[in-house]
């Protein structure tokens, strides 16, 4: 278990991402969703992430009630805030416009206000049937920067220093806002996704050294870059749309180098995302238990260093990568 920045907070190297489980893209039942959650944990997964935002509640109330079985002493669970979920006036229709396969029964709204913090977290908490939870994001502020860090940020760290949660942080698609969430706040955490991968390694230049260097820890999500990388092929997604064919072909390239290495090019992805000294946790998202038996047995091979000195070697990876 590695520690949260300065919190008391840990988490198993290798993190549940609960997103599919919210019916991302695809629908599925309780039941697939709960042998999932089951699996993670019979393969020593601890650490369990899910926010509102996931099927509109889908997501917390699954995973909160596969989690049900465990001791709550065992696992550490992460939501986010940021985004308040509203009765929808219509009610009518899908949710597949956002990715979720959802009935649209309930509708989004954009709050980091303290208000809104505190109303969102107390939402979660009775959708996952949990009285607390470990660790807590602010989701997505893109948009919202001013709001995030004049109300939304304070709110966390009185949460924080309240006790009712142990960890804070800031979660994103983006390393240049998580980075001045690092230099700027007191955050224990930030969850970067897709911006430190073997496609992607943009959070290396500023946000993961000063990370280092601050004490924050990082969580990678996105590791697959939303599947182009676990299993590149004309179909593939890249950050949840169509994957390019530049980027296509990159992977395939990866691909054939990990082939001659003995290695799948998940194996190595996970395993970049994991090497960096600044993160914590590598977040695996998967809709069945197959998929986290697959991550974990992935997630445990060793690379060889030969591999990536392949990599650099012929530019596929940047030379002082991975670090």
């Amino acid at each position: 278990m590695n520690r949260l920045g300065r919190s008391g907070v840990e988490v198993s190297p290798l993190g549940f991402g609960a997103a599919g489980i919210g019916n991302l893209y695809t629908p599925m039942d309780d039941e697939q969703a709960y042998e999932a959650v089951r699996a993670a944990w019979e393969r020593g997964i601890r650490y369990f992430d899910t926010a509102p935002h996931y099927g509109l509640g889908r997501s917390e109330r699954r995973l909160g009630a596969a989690l049900r079985a465990y001791g709550r002493a065992a696992y550490t669970l992460s939501t986010k805030v940021g985004r308040r979920l509203e009765p929808a006036a219509d009610g009518t229709g899908d949710d597949l416009a956002n990715g979720f396969a959802v009935p649209a029964d309930r509708r989004r709204v954009w709050d980091f206000s303290a208000d809104g913090i505190r109303r969102t977290l107390e939402a979660s908490l009775d959708r996952l049937g949990l009285d607390r939870v470990d660790v807590v994001y602010l989701h997505d502020p893109d948009d919202h920067a001013e709001q995030a860090f004049r109300e939304g940020y304070p709110a966390l760290e009185k949460l924080r220093s309240e006790g009712v949660v142990g960890a804070i942080g800031a979660g994103m698609n983006q390393a240049e806002m998580l980075t001045r969430f690092v230099r700027d706040t007191d955050v224990d955490v930030v969850l970067c996704a897709g911006r430190y991968t073997l496609l992607d390694q943009s959070a290396a230049a500023e946000l993961l050294p000063e990370a280092a260097s601050r004490g924050v820890s990082v969580v990678i999500g996105g590791a697959f870059n939303s599947g182009l990388l676990a299993d590149p092929n004309p179909e593939s997604t890249y950050n949840y749309t169509h994957a390019p064919q530049e980027l296509l072909d990159r992977a395939l390239r990866l691909k054939a180098v990990a082939a001659r290495h003995g290695i799948t090019l998940r194996t190595a992805a996970l395993a970049f995302c994991a090497a960096h000294p600044a993160v914590a946790s590598v977040l695996a998202g998967a809709r069945s238990a197959a998929e986290v038996h697959d991550c974990a047995e992935q997630f445990a091979i060793p690379v060889p260093p030969a591999f990536w000195q392949e990599l650099r070697d012929t530019g596929l990876l940047p030379s002082e990568e991975p670090s």
